[in-house]
């Protein structure tokens, strides 16, 4: 090969000018694949991938993280905002910061959500060997603690030599940006071959763009689905995360428009319809609203839309109660499309729906079936707006009342962040999206220390745009790290701490199932052992100050409301700290959870709980 045709670079050098040339492209619109690196250095690629950064940030923007798992969930958070067009990178060096990142692997991939990782490996020559912090393996010389990252990556390489970089970065790169495909992407690099030079062919740093498809439904199988949605009489659509990564909204609202059949939504899936359209119900399955689930114990036609049927979605397989439902899956992965026995179109949403409603011209739902839901709606509308609204302005908040307090501050682009605890639940049932983008739950793996990194990930994604954390005490606690970061770039995300002294949803869930509150609450040891003594004297909105956050206290609806107006019209990352009433103001659930109850104690609180959960757990149905 000529001198001409190659350029001599590192192996992380070569990496960084390759993915700085990585584009998607769909419906004409080109992003970047690889937006920018996230990354802790250490020994294992301070040298390699630190040196690449350095030498070209021009082309590849950095940005400084403060723990490998929050960097993981900022790129998700960043990705999911962008409809998976664009992702960022995430680079580690052995050990600790390499297996920090499985977490957040983890959540990419249930997610379906594209992340490049980029952990630093053990010397590919084996020179300096055991070196620190590598994993020594008596019989398998080839293991690091790399593998870990294996069953949580859509794919995974360690690149042991620099030409086989080539073939595995394009592999890479397919992966993350086909919507079928992508997850965590995991290419594990050798410390000593990251700087190791090579002369790599040109063609390798050109300019590629990966077209991200629109597959069309097979006509076999959309002529089935008109005819089994022409002939059921009670259809329910259930919108998940796939509207959204299709920008499908427009084409699922066409749809709903032409033949008035009802929408549900996951929690992926909330947004897909603006709250106030006649045919939007809110929220479905265990944490869903009374008027949607309702209407799913008597559908016959369950119309799955971009979702993965998790189950929190089926009520653990208890919510579709009537005899002869079926299922029809439209989604692009075939995996998910085949679900519970369904009728199958596998395709990208958007493209599907819009031949379905082309297909189904003429056809609509019965007048009488439109009345029933609209109806539903009503009444449960009713229910959000007393759960949200406070009769008191001197009173302090329930959580609910924290919610109905940002309900009337937010504007229609703003994004709400959220992820574990007891806030999920409530948002499901009561929040009022009113944009595509504005409820970004993330609940495939409902992962606790998300959302404050994952607001980062948002706000690069989509500056001037408010963007909102809901964290409870628990969370906070989990992940505050990149707090710092926030500061650092000046971020204005604004983060919103419930302080209830402990785990508020795992302390009532526990509770359900005779577990007595054990361990859930943020308490003093009482004389006897148990944590019931006062509550401990922990200060997070100080803590919150303490790493460069402006912090507005609030004690009261009032001053949460105020606390709230000044936070989005902040400029820079603000916190807002509120004490809640312990009141529970919300809805129950309006369908089962499988959450396993002890067969045998002799605690009462267990007995009694078993035995309702044999109760529960009798209606549970295999759909074949």
């Amino acid at each position: 090969m000529s001198a001409a045709a190659t350029r001599r670079l590192t192996t992380a050098q070569a990496l960084v000018r390759f993915l700085a040339a990585q584009y998607t492209e769909r419906d004409g619109a080109r992003h970047r694949l690889i937006a920018g690196t996230w990354g802790v250095f250490g020994h294992g690629n301070v040298a390699g991938i630190g040196q690449a950064l350095v030498e070209y940030g021009d082309v590849m923007p950095y940005h400084q993280g403060r723990n490998e798992q929050a960097m993981v969930h900022a790129a998700v958070g960043h990705a999911r905002h962008l409809n998976r067009l664009s992702a960022q990178a995430v680079t580690t060096s052995i050990g600790p910061g390499a297996t920090n990142l499985v977490t957040g692997a983890a959540l990419a991939t249930i997610n379906r959500l594209p992340v490049l990782l980029l952990p630093g490996d053990y010397f590919a020559s084996h020179a300096a060997d055991p070196l620190l912090q590598q994993l020594e393996h008596p019989a398998e010389a080839d293991v690091s603690v790399n593998d870990t990252l294996r069953p949580v990556s859509r794919y995974f390489d360690r690149i042991t030599r620099p030409d086989a970089l080539i073939a595995s970065a394009l592999r890479a790169m397919r992966v993350l940006s086909d919507p079928a495909e992508t997850g965590a992407v995991t290419l594990a690099l050798p410390q000593d071959v990251q700087a190791e030079a090579y002369d790599w062919p040109e063609e390798f740093f050109a300019d590629r763009v990966w077209h991200v498809r629109r597959p069309a439904p097979d006509p076999a199988e959309l002529a089935e689905a008109v005819r089994v949605i022409r002939a059921a009489e009670r259809p329910l659509i259930v919108a998940g995360g796939g509207v959204h990564h299709s920008e499908a909204e427009e084409a699922l609202r066409a749809l709903v428009d032409a033949t008035g059949i009802p929408v549900a939504a996951t929690q992926a899936g909330k947004g897909s319809l603006r709250h106030d359209h006649p045919a939007d119900l809110g929220g479905i399955g265990h944490t869903g609203t009374a008027v949607s689930d309702d209407l799913a114990r008597t559908a016959d036609l369950v119309i799955g839309v971009g979702t993965r049927h998790s189950d929190f979605t089926t009520a653990s397989g208890t919510l579709f109660r009537r005899p002869d439902v079926r299922f029809l899956n439209l989604n692009i992965t075939a995996f998910d499309a085949h679900k519970l026995a369904a009728r199958t179109l596998v395709c990208d949403a958007r493209t599907g729906l819009t031949l379905l409603t082309d297909a189904l011209t003429g056809h609509r739902v019965a007048p009488s079936y439109e009345a029933e839901y609209r109806a539903g709606k009503e009444r449960w509308d009713r229910v959000v707006e007393a759960a949200l609204t406070a009769d008191d302005d001197n009173a302090v908040p329930t959580q609910t009342q924290v919610l109905g307090a940002l309900d009337a501050v937010v504007g229609d682009e703003d994004v709400v962040i959220n992820a574990a605890g007891s806030l999920p639940g409530d948002l499901h049932k009561l929040w009022r999206a009113r944009s595509p983008r504005q409820y970004h739950l993330e609940y495939g793996y409902s992962c606790m220390g998300y959302e404050i990194p994952a607001a980062l990930g948002v706000q690069q994604a989509a500056p001037g745009t408010p963007v909102w954390a809901l964290v409870g005490d628990g969370t906070y606690l989990m992940n505050p790290t990149e707090i710092v970061t926030a500061v650092q770039e000046n971020l204005p995300v604004k983060l919103v701490v419930v302080q209830n002294h402990g785990y508020a949803s795992i302390g009532g869930l526990s509770e359900s199932v005779g577990a007595e509150r054990f361990g859930t609450d943020y308490r003093h040891r009482a004389a006897d052992g148990s944590f019931t003594g006062a509550p401990l004297p922990v200060d997070l909105a100080a803590n919150a100050a303490s790493l460069g956050m402006e912090v507005l206290r609030a004690k009261t609806v009032r001053e949460l409301r105020e606390a709230l107006t000044a936070a989005r019209a902040a400029t820079r990352p603000t916190c807002v700290h509120v004490e809640t009433d312990p009141a529970a103001t919300a809805p129950g659930a309006e369908a089962w959870w499988d959450v396993p109850v002890a067969e045998v104690s002799a605690r009462p609180a267990a007995a009694e709980a078993r035995a309702r959960y044999e109760r529960a757990v009798a209606d549970r149905r295999r759909h074949l």
